[in-house]
């Protein structure tokens, strides 16, 4: 499993429209690797969760799931269409 599909898998599980769910993933050079989360603007409120604690929480499962791969650093972005 890459990191693309653990975070769809990650997002899908609770956003309300998951088949809306797009995930991608930038190489960059300063800040290593990017990830994309891009969500349908009446789910964002269930993944930003309360204080951004759900938001928060998938971006440290990312986080660990790149160290654990020896991935590099990763930055994780979600936005809504």
């Amino acid at each position: 499993m890459d990191i693309v599909n653990y975070a769809e898998f990650l997002v899908k599980s609770i956003c309300k429209e998951a088949d809306l769910v797009k995930v991608s993933q930038y190489e960059s050079e300063d800040e290593g690797i990017l990830v994309d989360i891009l969500i349908p603007e009446s789910s964002m409120g269930s993944v930003i969760g309360k204080d951004g604690r759900n938001a928060k929480a998938i971006r440290i499962l990312l986080n660990a799931f790149a160290y654990i791969h020896k991935l590099g650093p990763i930055k994780v972005t979600i936005d809504a269409f």
